[in-house]
């Protein structure tokens, strides 16, 4: 009698990011995917960037920290005020709590604290979730 062949681990065709948290595979509310995310990123910091130049800031010595503290000053205030940055709401995502609700204002201060960090951002898990995502309880969905 031949032996079953052993399943690979890792996801089935019928897992997706975000299955565990209760969201859809595709559409509204199903995880944002890494291409959105990188446009987000790339408009908020070109945002950010450009009120650099227009305050003066852009190339000095500390340019780079007060582009990093204005980007993060952005992107805590768009979080709380519009569950997402501007970047977010230019490409149709959202950051919302795992367990649902208002954002608040403490999470979006952890998650941009840990995404000005860069590294927990490119660590994530099955779901896509980034571990700046995981420590504020945030996921980043489609609007």
């Amino acid at each position: 009698m031949p032996s079953r062949p052993a399943t690979p681990p890792g996801p089935s065709s019928a897992e997706w990011p975000g299955k565990d948290l209760g969201l859809p595979a595709n559409g509204p509310r199903s995880v944002g995917r890494v291409g959105r995310r990188v446009g987000a990123i790339a408009i908020d910091w070109a945002i950010a960037t450009v009120l650099c130049v227009l305050i003066g800031q852009y190339g000095t010595r500390n340019g780079g920290f007060v582009t990093l503290a204005v980007f993060a000053v952005l992107q805590i205030v768009f979080l709380a005020l519009l569950s997402g940055s501007f970047g977010h709401v230019c490409v149709g995502l959202r950051v919302v709590p795992v367990r649902g609700g208002y954002i608040g204002v403490v999470r979006p201060i952890v998650r941009t604290v840990l995404l000005c960090v860069v590294i927990p951002a490119v660590i994530y898990d099955q779901d896509q979730r980034g571990l700046h995502d995981r420590a504020a309880g945030t996921v980043l969905v489609r609007r």
